[in-house]
């Protein structure tokens, strides 16, 4: 593993412990040469999932797309990283729970938009009018008020 901070490849293990979900072990490393702190996450490795997109075409999962697009939604929210990685993780579980060797964008993008809508309103319009296509100002008006006339039923 190398260091984040000068490259050097040894570094020795100074804490581990399972993750919330029990899905990885994290692991808290200390660099040899310079004493830098980082913490490592290592995963079961799974079948490859493919993702099928829009226009039919097929690519391998790749977190890092979901993470980019939940964190462009919270910019500049009230929103801890911690709170973004547990909603990266959750719909992560959700999407290899299913235990399917494919999965379409659009229920990716489902998934993403029914834990922003819990964890932060904003977020989820903001992440909803990207991944839905927003045409006009009256698609992203019926949006909020979709969701206004929710907030009143709770």
């Amino acid at each position: 593993m190398k260091c984040p901070f000068c490259s050097n490849e040894n570094s020795r293990v100074i804490d581990s412990r399972p993750t919330e979900e029990h899905n990885a072990i994290r692991r808290r490393r200390q660099c040899e040469a310079c004493g830098g702190r980082f913490t490592t996450y290592e995963k079961i490795e799974t079948i490859p999932l493919m993702v099928v997109k829009k226009d039919e075409t097929r690519q391998l999962y790749d977190r890092s797309k979901i993470e980019a697009g939940v964190l462009l939604a919270c910019h500049k929210r009230p929103i801890s990283a911690q709170d973004i990685n547990r909603l990266v993780d959750a719909v992560e579980n959700e999407v290899f729970n299913r235990e399917e060797k494919e999965i379409t964008t659009t229920t990716i993008g489902n998934l993403v938009m029914d834990k922003l809508k819990v964890l932060d309103e904003v977020a989820y319009v903001r992440f909803s009018s990207v991944y839905r296509e927003f045409k006009d100002v009256n698609t992203f008006l019926q949006e909020l008020e979709k969701l206004y006339k929710g907030r009143k039923q709770s």
